[in-house]
């Protein structure tokens, strides 16, 4: 009832404890508490929150134009609704490592388990669009290096992630993802996140490159092939995230719904395609919510009879 039964230090340990295992991790993006707590229920081990999610919904682009109070609030949302670990995209830090720094403690502050921070020059663009363009390296290493030293909190995981992939062609731009990688895990990384992988060898090469767990973004309609769990798993990546996939699964409906109202005037036909207002109130675990209500109504009037 009402918020997680699990502490964000629980839940980083959880998480700690996860990547050690050495099984992978899967991260659906949750797109709004509710949504969370339905990807707690289906048994994954984490909830991703997904900074082009949040951006579409607020019906912006994802080209840098949310504020840290709004991942903040909205990532804070999400992790007091679900006992997973949360992992949220901080972007480039929202400004110079200081500004990292206030964004490290400020999502620690709301609960999340971990968070990761990109290489991209600010104001950056979806990892798998055209047009990225990536910091030196010296730049790089130092917000790996504000974002591990400014948490309070050492089983904060820190992820970093690099688009070096997708801003140089050919072969190079896989070496260079792998020299870039070698870097931002040496100044502290907990977790690689290379973007834009090409193939399951392109993973396989940075997973054998590095001693930390590999996360692999399986977003649709990017540039990586949609490779199945076993795939990944086998290629030596650790954890898997599907940032947009529920909301994109969402919106179609709701697309689609629309449109056959505006047609026939009625929802009729799309009920059966809905969830149900039992499963909704299971969902919301609606019925502890009239059982602690009445529980206390019942001890108020037992406590006036007492007196």
């Amino acid at each position: 009832m009402l918020h997680s039964t699990t502490t964000p230090a629980a839940k980083r340990g959880a998480l700690r404890a996860g990547l050690a295992s050495g099984r992978l991790l899967r991260f659906p993006g949750a797109f709004n508490p509710l949504s969370a707590r339905l990807v707690q229920r289906k048994g994954f081990e984490g909830v991703y929150v997904s900074g082009a999610v949040l951006s579409a919904d607020l019906g912006l682009p994802d080209v840098g134009l949310t504020t840290l109070s709004e991942v903040a609030g909205r990532s804070a949302e999400i992790a007091r609704q679900t006992d997973l670990p949360v992992l949220v995209d901080a972007d480039t830090g929202f400004g110079e490592p200081l500004n990292l720094a206030r964004t490290v403690q400020v999502l620690e502050d709301a609960g999340v388990a971990a968070l990761h921070v990109e290489d991209q020059v600010n104001p950056k663009r979806c990892g798998h669009l055209d047009g990225k363009t990536v910091v030196d390296d010296t730049t790089a290493v130092r917000r790996v290096r504000a974002a591990t030293d400014a948490r309070r909190d050492p089983d904060l995981v820190v992820v970093a992630r690099t688009d070096v992939r997708g801003t140089v062609p050919g072969p190079g731009g896989l070496r260079r993802t792998v020299e870039r990688s070698k870097m931002l895990v040496d100044a502290g990384a907990d977790v690689l996140f290379p973007e834009a992988m090409a193939d399951l060898t392109e993973f396989e090469a940075v997973c054998s490159a590095v001693d930390v767990p590999v996360l692999a973004n399986m977003t649709e309609f990017g540039r990586s092939a949609l490779f199945t769990h076993e795939q990944l798993r086998d290629a030596g990546v650790r954890l898997v995230i599907h940032p947009v996939s529920l909301l994109r699964l969402a919106m179609g409906a709701a697309d689609r719904a629309l449109d056959a109202l505006a047609v026939d005037g009625t929802l009729t036909g799309q009920v059966p395609h809905m969830q149900t207002r039992a499963e909704l109130y299971d969902l919301l675990d609606y019925a502890s919510y009239e059982e602690f209500d009445s529980g206390v109504h019942d001890a108020g009037l037992e406590d006036h009879r007492d007196s």
